[in-house]
C-alpha cells in the first residue's frame, strides 16, 4: 500500500500549498432574485488565457480558484440578460462581490463566452467543450470522456452518465454503430472532437418527447472540429514487438468522413496482441438500437440463448487471442426528408485458454477439480440498414434490418479429479463444442401527429432465430448410468441407454435445433388535455411460435450410431399469445410528475409434444407506477412500481432431456406456469455545476412469486436437473449510489458503492433450502485535472461476496499515471494489484498487472511514434470465484504473458 500512499500525500500537499485565492459571491438579475446557471469566466488581462469558470448554482451562487497577485477580467453571462465585465487584480486574500445583471438583449459576445466555457448546460443537454479537458495525452474519445465530471467509461466501452447508461452514440447527429458505444470511444480520434453533448431525457421520436417517460434515457452526440468536416480522418497504425521470443503484430487502420449529405466510418483492426475491438458478448449484446416496445405492457416473454456454454473472456483476456476484424458504418440523406443508415461488422479470432478450477457442490460432499485448455475459433457477422423517412414535423415513418449470423468451435481437453464420500476419482475428458445461430430483426413503426391534442403510433417488431448447437463429450465412465428416478410417478427407472465400450470410453453426441418467430405488434393513441394532463392508450399484441428438436446419440467403437432412450429426444412446438389493452394518465402538479396506469391481458399458451398438447389459457390485470419530483433544474427523485408476468420459452418446458454439459443433464417441464414480480424503484440524482458535484443513487426491490427453479440430483459431481415453479416467493434488493466533486479546480474525487442481496428458495435432496447471498462493492477514487503537469489517478475497490456461509474478499487497489512533456511526449502508465481470499483462509492468491506506453509526436506532424509494453510485470494467471443456489467454483485463469510493441501512426 506505500505504493499508493505517496501520490495520495503528493495530492493533499499540491491541494493544501497552491497560491490561489478564493474570489466567490452571487449573481442576480435586476429584481435581486438569484440567477441559476449563469456563466462566470475569468480571463487573464496577461495571458489572455481563461484561468478559471463556474456556473452559479440554484442560488446564484460562484467561487472562482484565481492566481495570487493576478489582474482579471470577470464575464459573466445569462441568457436574456446584458453580458457584464468585472476588473479584478487579486493579492493574497480571498474576494467576494456580489454581481446584479442588467436586462438586454443576447450579443454576440455572449454567445462566445458561452462558447468557451468547459461545461455548459442548455435545457436537457449538457455541452462539454473538449480542448477544456485535454492534457495532451489523450488519443481517443474514450480518453476525453473519463475526463469528464458526471461521465464514466467502464472497462467495457460502456459509457454512463449521471448513473444511467448511454443508449446511443452520435456523431455530427448520425448514428455511430447504432446499439453500441465501445466502437465509438475507442476509436473515434480525440483530436478530432470540439463538444461532446450529452443528450438527457432523449427521445428518438420527437413527436413522443413529453408524452412518454424518457427520464432514464441518454444518448450523446459528439460535435467535430470545423477543420474535420467535409474532409477525410482518421490514422493508420502498424506495429511489431516480442513475447517471449513469439513476434508480435497490430495493424490498426482508420478513416471517418463526415459532410451534410453523407458519412462514411472504416474501422480495421489485425493482432495477436489481445486488443479486442469486439468480443463474443459484445456481439450478442449488439441490439443495434432495436428498442424494447412492450415495456408499457407488464409481460416478460424473452427468447433466451441456446448457446452450449462456449467459454467467455474473463477481463477480455486469455493466454492467447488472435483478432481479424473489419466495420463499417455510414449514413445517406437522399433527401432532406429521407437518412438512410447502417453498418457491417465481420470479426475472426482464435483464442487459446487456460484454467484451473476447483469446485464445491453445496448440497453435498462433493469436490471437483479440473485442468482445462481450450481452442477456440468464433467468426461473427452484423448487417444493420436503417430507413427514416420524415416529409413533416407530424409524420415519420421507419424501418429497420438487423441480421447477425456466427460460428464458434471449441475443442477442450481436460483432466477431472473428484472426490465424493471419501472415494476419489481421475479422468481424462475431451469436448467438442460448435455452434451457427442466425439472427434476423425488423421493425416498421409510423407515427403521425394529427394536430397537438391527437398523436398515434404504430409499432411492428419481427425475430427469427435459428440455432443449431452440436456438442460432443468423450469420456472414460458413464456420466448417467440408471437409476431409480423418485420423480418418475411409473417408478420406471431412469436409463438414457447408454452402452459400455470395449475400448472403455464413451462417445457421446447432441444435435439440437431451435427456431423462433416472434412478432410484437401495437397501437398507441396519446391524447392530450392540456402539455401537463396527457392520456395514453395501448393496444398491443405479443405472437411467438418455437420448435424445438434434439438427438442424443452415442458413437460405438465400430463409428457405427446409436440412438439412446427416447426419453433422450425432444420433438416440441410451442405457442405463446398475449394480447393486451393498456391505459396510462400522465400529469404534472408544480414540481411533480405522476404516470399510473395498469394492463388487462388475454394469455393463451399451447405446447405439443409426445403426441399430446398441453393448453393455458388465462387474464391478468397488471397495474404500475411511475412518479417524479423535479426538486430543482438538475436534482429529481423518481419512484417507479411494475408488476409482470414473467413467462419462459421453449427451452424450460422440453420433456426430453438434453445435455448441459459431460456432467450436466437437464429435462424441462411442460406443466411450469409463469412467474410474477413486483418491483420497486427508488432513484435519486443531482448534478450541481458549482462544484461539479453529481450524486446518484438507485434503490430496488423485488419480489417473485412461482419463480421458475431448478432441481438438481447429484451423482456425485454429476448432476440431472428439472425446473419446476416454487412454492415460496424469491426476494431481492439492491442499493448503489455515487458522489463525486471537484475541489480546487485541479482535483476530482469520487466514491461507488453497491450492495444485492437475494434470497432464494430451491430443492436439494429432495427437501425446500433457503439460500441467501450478498455482494459488496465499494469504489474510492481521485485524481488530478493538470493541464500542464502529470496527471494521476490513483483508487482501490473493495469486494464482498457472502455465500451459504462463505465470504470471499477482492481487494484492488489501482493507478494511473499521464504526463504530457517537451510538447511533443506523452507517458501513460496503469497499474492494477488483486488479492483474492476468502474469510476461511483456504484462498489466498495476489497478482498484478502493469502496462506503460511512452509516445512521440510533435506538435503539426502527421507522424506518432509509440513504444507500449503490456503486462509488464509477466503475471501468469488471475483468479476469480463465482456460486448458484447449487455450486461454489474458484478457479485460476492463465493470461498473455508480457510483450513490447513498436507501432507507427500516421494521422489522415
Amino acid at each position: 500500500m506505500r505504493l499508493f500512499l505517496f501520490p495520495l500525500l503528493l495530492l493533499t500537499s499540491n491541494f493544501i500549498f497552491s497560491q490561489n485565492v478564493r474570489f466567490d459571491g452571487t449573481v442576480a438579475d435586476p429584481d435581486k432574485k438569484p440567477l441559476e446557471m449563469a456563466n462566470v469566466v475569468a480571463q487573464n488581462t496577461v495571458t489572455k488565457a481563461m484561468d478559471a469558470f463556474a456556473i452559479t448554482n440554484d442560488k446564484g451562487k460562484f467561487y472562482l480558484n484565481l492566481k495570487a497577485n493576478t489582474s482579471y477580467v470577470i464575464k459573466i453571462s445569462y441568457l436574456g440578460m446584458a453580458a457584464k465585465e468585472i476588473s479584478v487584480t487579486t493579492s493574497t486574500e480571498n474576494i467576494s462581490q456580489s454581481i446584479t445583471m442588467e436586462a438586454g438583449g443576447i450579443m454576440l459576445n455572449d454567445v462566445e463566452i458561452v462558447r468557451e466555457m468547459p461545461v455548459s448546460i442548455s435545457g436537457d443537454t449538457i455541452v462539454y467543450n473538449a480542448d477544456s479537458f485535454k492534457s495532451g495525452t489523450e488519443r481517443k474519445l474514450e480518453d476525453i470522456l473519463k475526463k469528464l465530471p458526471g461521465v464514466e467509461v467502464n472497462a467495457d466501452g460502456e459509457v454512463e452518465v449521471e448513473g444511467k447508461k448511454v443508449q446511443k452514440l452520435m456523431v455530427e447527429g448520425k448514428d455511430f454503430f447504432d446499439g453500441d458505444t465501445k466502437l465509438g470511444v475507442k476509436n473515434i480520434p480525440a483530436d478530432a472532437i470540439d463538444k461532446v453533448q450529452v443528450l438527457r431525457n432523449y427521445n428518438e421520436i420527437s413527436q413522443l418527447k413529453g408524452l412518454e417517460n424518457n427520464e432514464e434515457s441518454v444518448a450523446m452526440n459528439i460535435k467535430l472540429k470545423e477543420g474535420k468536416k467535409n474532409f477525410w480522418f482518421g490514422d493508420m497504425t502498424a506495429g511489431i514487438g516480442v513475447a517471449d521470443d513469439e513476434t508480435r503484430y497490430l495493424i490498426n487502420p482508420k478513416a471517418f468522413y463526415y459532410s451534410p449529405k453523407y458519412s462514411l466510418n472504416v474501422i480495421t483492426n489485425f493482432n495477436n496482441i489481445g486488443e479486442l475491438p469486439l468480443t463474443i458478448q459484445d456481439y450478442f449484446k449488439m441490439t443495434g438500437g432495436f428498442r424494447s416496445m412492450m415495456k408499457k405492457g407488464g409481460t416478460n416473454f424473452n427468447v433466451s440463448s441456446n448457446d452450449i456454454g462456449i467459454s467467455l473472456l474473463r477481463n477480455n483476456r486469455a493466454k492467447e487471442i488472435q483478432t481479424d476484424f473489419g466495420a463499417a458504418n455510414f449514413s445517406y440523406n437522399p433527401t432532406k426528408s429521407w437518412s438512410i443508415t447502417g453498418f457491417g461488422i465481420l470479426s475472426s479470432s482464435k483464442t487459446d485458454l487456460e484454467t484451473n478450477t476447483q469446485t464445491e457442490i453445496v448440497a453435498t460432499d462433493a469436490t471437483e477439480n479440473r485442468q482445462e485448455k481450450s481452442k477456440q475459433l468464433n467468426r461473427f457477422g452484423i448487417l444493420k440498414l436503417s430507413s427514416s423517412y420524415k416529409p413533416s414535423a407530424n409524420f415519420q415513418l421507419d424501418y429497420d434490418f438487423i441480421g447477425r449470423s456466427s460460428k464458434q468451435d471449441e475443442d477442450t481437453g481436460l483432466l477431472r479429479q473428484s472426490m465424493f464420500n471419501g472415494v476419489s476419482a481421475t479422468e481424462n475428458i475431451s469436448t467438442d463444442k460448435r455452434q451457427s445461430p442466425v439472427t434476423i430483426n425488423q421493425n416498421l413503426s409510423l407515427y403521425w401527429t394529427k394536430s397537438e391534442k391527437h398523436v398515434f403510433a404504430v409499432e411492428i417488431q419481427h425475430l427469427f432465430q435459428e440455432e443449431d448447437p452440436f456438442y460432443n463429450a468423450n469420456l472414460a465412465t458413464n456420466p448417467f448410468p440408471p437409476f431409480d428416478d423418485p420423480n418418475n410417478p411409473s417408478d420406471t427407472p431412469f436409463d438414457l441407454g447408454i452402452t459400455a465400450q470395449p475400448s472403455g470410453r464413451y462417445d457421446i453426441n447432441q444435435d439440437r435445433l431451435v427456431r423462433t418467430n416472434k412478432v410484437d405488434a401495437k397501437v398507441d393513441y396519446y391524447y392530450s388535455f392540456s402539455p401537463k394532463s396527457i392520456f395514453n392508450i395501448t393496444l398491443g399484441d405479443t405472437y411467438s411460435n418455437q420448435g424445438f428438436n434434439s438427438d442424443l446419440f452415442q458413437i460405438l467403437d465400430d463409428s457405427s450410431k446409436a440412438d439412446l432412450a427416447p426419453e433422450a429426444n425432444n420433438d416440441v412446438d410451442y405457442s405463446f399469445n398475449d394480447v393486451f389493452l393498456g391505459f396510462h394518465y400522465k400529469f404534472l402538479i408544480g414540481e411533480f410528475t405522476f404516470n399510473p396506469g395498469f394492463s388487462l391481458h388475454a394469455y393463451n399458451m399451447n405446447n405439443t409434444q409426445l403426441g399430446t398438447e398441453v393448453k393455458n389459457n388465462f387474464g391478468r390485470f397488471l397495474p404500475d407506477m411511475y412518479a417524479m419530483w423535479q426538486i430543482k433544474k438538475s436534482e429529481t427523485l423518481t419512484y417507479t412500481y411494475t408488476m409482470t408476468n414473467d413467462f419462459t420459452d421453449i427451452n424450460q418446458l422440453i420433456s426430453g432431456y438434453v445435455m448441459s454439459n459431460f456432467n450436466s443433464l437437464f429435462g424441462g417441464n411442460r406443466y411450469l406456469e409463469n412467474a410474477t414480480s413486483q418491483v420497486h424503484s427508488l432513484r435519486y440524482y443531482r448534478f450541481n455545476m458549482f462544484n461539479m458535484e453529481n450524486i446518484f443513487a438507485n434503490a430496488s426491490y423485488t419480489k417473485r412469486v412461482d419463480a421458475v427453479k431448478n432441481y438438481a440430483q447429484f451423482f456425485g459431481v454429476n448432476q440431472i436437473t428439472t425446473p419446476f415453479n416454487s412454492a415460496f416467493a424469491d426476494e431481492s434488493a439492491s442499493l448503489m449510489g455515487n458522489y463525486g466533486r471537484s475541489f480546487a479546480k485541479f482535483y476530482k474525487a469520487s466514491f461507488q458503492a453497491a450492495v444485492n442481496w437475494s434470497k432464494f428458495y430451491n430443492i436439494q435432496l429432495g427437501d425446500y433450502r433457503t439460500t441467501e447471498s450478498t455482494t459488496q462493492n465499494y469504489t474510492l477514487r481521485a485524481s488530478t485535472v493538470f493541464k500542464s503537469l502529470p496527471n494521476l489517478e490513483v483508487g482501490y475497490t473493495l469486494t464482498v461476496n457472502d455465500y451459504t456461509g462463505r465470504r470471499f474478499y477482492t481487494d484492488m487497489p489501482f493507478a494511473r499515471l499521464d504526463y504530457y512533456f517537451l510538447d511533443a511526449f506523452s507517458f501513460n502508465a496503469d497499474y492494477q494489484f488483486s488479492h483474492y481470499y476468502d474469510r476461511e483462509g483456504t484462498q489466498d492468491n495476489k497478482y498484478d498487472f502493469l502496462n506503460a506506453s511512452l509516445i512521440y509526436q510533435k506538435k503539426g506532424s502527421k507522424w506518432e511514434y509509440k513504444l507500449s509494453a503490456t503486462n509488464l510485470l509477466n503475471t501468469t494467471s488471475l483468479n476469480d470465484n463465482s456460486f448458484n443456489e447449487l455450486r461454489v467454483s474458484t478457479s485460476q485463469y492463465y493470461v498473455q504473458p508480457r510483450y513490447i510493441i513498436f507501432s507507427l501512426k500516421y494521422n489522415i
